[in-house]
């Protein structure tokens, strides 16, 4: 079994700093992308970063410029780095990698975990 674990979320005022990670543990082959997504209340699930195997990353625009996603492939570890933090930030942060368990996986698998809140206050 694979699980996804977050952590690093909390409060902090506008203008602040927290610091995400997600680690995988469970027998794991290979990995593909990790990201980050967040959700707020009555909102809808939205993807923040993507990192890819390659170490291209991708962001929304929202967050382009405060948020830096990182991965260690040794540690099956992905990062978010968040800077400069907004009220708008505030949300539950999950972390999805898309991974194969085995070498005769044809494909990837997505899996999430179960996310960590992050509060921003003004």
């Amino acid at each position: 079994q694979v699980q996804l674990m977050e952590s690093g979320g909390g409060l902090v005022q506008a203008g602040g700093s927290l610091s995400l990670s997600c680690a995988a543990s469970g027998s794991i082959f290979s990995i593909s992308t990790m990201n980050w997504y967040r959700q707020a209340p009555e909102k809808q699930r939205e993807l923040v970063a993507t990192i890819a195997s390659g170490g291209g990353t991708v962001y929304a625009d929202s967050v382009k410029g405060r948020f830096t996603i990182s991965r260690d492939n040794a540690k099956i570890t992905v990062y978010l780095q968040m800077n400069i933090l907004k009220p708008e930030d505030t949300a539950d942060y999950y972390c999805h990698m898309l991974l194969r368990r085995w070498v005769w996986d044809a494909k990837g698998y997505d899996y999430w975990g179960r996310g960590t809140q992050v509060t921003v206050s003004s």
